[in-house]
């Protein structure tokens, strides 16, 4: 079974780019990805979650309805072990203070660094990213 990584953006093309940006390691089967489309999808996603349990968050700060901040302390709760990385188009300091004071483990800013990213991603997968 893959390792299964949920995105949580409520900008429909986000998944078009995750896509794109990781075709190769989706393509080579080293991880699925799974998407949401607001903070109370994706914890539903984590509460129903069957056989591919996640094991990365990535979710977007700015949504309607659940905040990204707010869906980290109740991820948690569902997942205390669950990695979350969260994105935002405000990486001030206070910012960062406060997601990671919920329980984020990296605040990474818009543009995405998809580099960083994917590091994050080859810590919780393993490998080096690198595909043969």
């Amino acid at each position: 079974m893959s390792a299964c990584i949920l995105i949580v953006d409520d900008e429909k093309d986000v998944e078009m780019l995750f896509r794109q940006q990781f075709r190769r390691e989706l393509r080579a089967g080293r991880f699925v990805m799974d998407f949401a489309l607001s903070g109370e999808e994706a914890l539903r996603k984590l509460i129903d979650a069957d056989g591919e349990r996640p094991v990365l968050l990535v979710s977007d700060i700015n949504m309607p309805g659940m905040s990204g901040l707010d869906l980290v302390p109740r991820a948690k709760e569902v997942r205390p072990d669950l990695p979350i990385v969260m994105i935002t188009a405000y990486g001030d300091a206070r910012t960062r203070e406060v997601a990671l004071a919920r329980g984020a483990d990296e605040l990474l800013t818009k543009p995405i660094d998809f580099l960083a990213l994917r590091s994050e991603i080859d810590a919780r997968v393993g490998g080096s990213g690198q595909l043969p």
